[in-house]
């Protein structure tokens, strides 16, 4: 069975610097599980390893697609795949790193996404309803024929709201049939699940001064440079964290302290619900860099590896 290792963890929690001094010890390359990063030109808002970082390792899944074009959970699960069949195969250790919950488990998990076309024409009346009302809305059309997902998934996640009703109008079958068919089939890799963990105020500190950081590298700038180069605000990627509230004070809605006001509580609000997600999996082996060094950390799981597979 192939190998696979995961880093995973909130938003600032030390996910990037850990991860590349483990793969360096440990002949690891990285694959993002962020589903920000894969945006081209985003590079500020989405905490980005920088060049050179990248260059200390090899990296997989940054900089993949342009910020309007579409990108799926289908997508993700089907190149991450291939990639780690290829690092296994040149005797390299795939590393699983970020903080996307269900880029995560489509891999671990192995969801099957039954054969679908996209309808936009019913995505775009579920968005005017969201607009019309409010995404409540159109979350309650979701627990109507999928309870059990409705129950995951916050309102505010549109995009997967509605991918769930529209799996139901087209199939018959809810997403969470689906996935229990695909937790039915036995694992597909044989994996080691690292979670990295701060006390809360220490994270919600950090948390706020990388926003701080962010816009004194130059965030307004980046969301005005995507702006004029056409990229519409209402994108699934112009909607996330670091760019709906900059784009917001570019349209004179609020001033930048307010921008960056709601920047760090809706990235805290994130991180919470980031943490409830992971700590769901009872596999997860948890590490808080703020109780070890790097070194520390390394070390600890260099010996997990070993237990493991050596």
């Amino acid at each position: 069975m192939q190998r696979l290792l995961i880093i995973a963890g909130p938003t600032a929690v030390g996910k990037t610097d850990f991860s590349l001094k483990l793969a360096n010890e440990i002949k690891g390359e990285i694959i993002s599980a962020d589903s920000m990063q894969i945006y081209k030109k985003m590079n500020i808002g989405t905490a980005k390893p920088s060049v050179e970082e990248m260059a200390l390792v090899p990296h997989h899944m940054v900089d993949c697609i342009w910020p309007d074009e579409e990108f799926t959970v289908a997508d993700y699960q089907a190149r991450v795949e291939s990639l780690i069949s290829e690092i296994n195969a040149r005797g390299s250790l795939p590393m699983l790193v970020g903080g996307t919950g269900l880029y995560i488990q489509a891999v671990t998990d192995g969801f099957i996404f039954p054969e679908m076309k996209t309808d936009w024409e019913f995505r775009q009346e579920m968005q005017q309803l969201a607009k019309n009302k409010d995404t409540g809305a159109v979350h309650d059309r979701l627990r109507e024929v999928d309870p059990e997902l409705a129950e995951k998934l916050h309102p505010n996640d549109l995009r997967r709201v509605i991918r769930g009703i529209e799996v139901f109008r087209q199939t018959g079958k809810t997403s969470t049939y689906f996935q229990k068919l695909a937790d039915e089939r036995p694992p597909k890799y044989d994996t080691i699940k690292i979670g990295l963990v701060r006390d809360r105020e220490e994270l919600y500190q950090r948390i706020n001064l990388r926003v701080d950081l962010m816009i004194e590298a130059g965030l307004v700038e980046e969301v005005k440079s995507l702006l004029t180069d056409g990229y519409a605000s209402d994108l699934i990627s112009m909607q996330g964290l670091g760019y709906k509230e900059i784009v917001s004070y570019l349209h004179g809605e609020y001033d930048l302290d307010e921008a960056e006001y709601l920047l760090k509580r809706d990235t805290r609000h994130f991180a919470k619900r980031q943490l409830t997600w992971f700590k769901r999996d009872r596999e997860m082996i948890w590490l808080n860099p703020g109780e070890l060094t790097t070194e520390e950390m390394v070390f600890r799981v260099k010996k997990i590896i070993f237990e493991r597979w050596c």
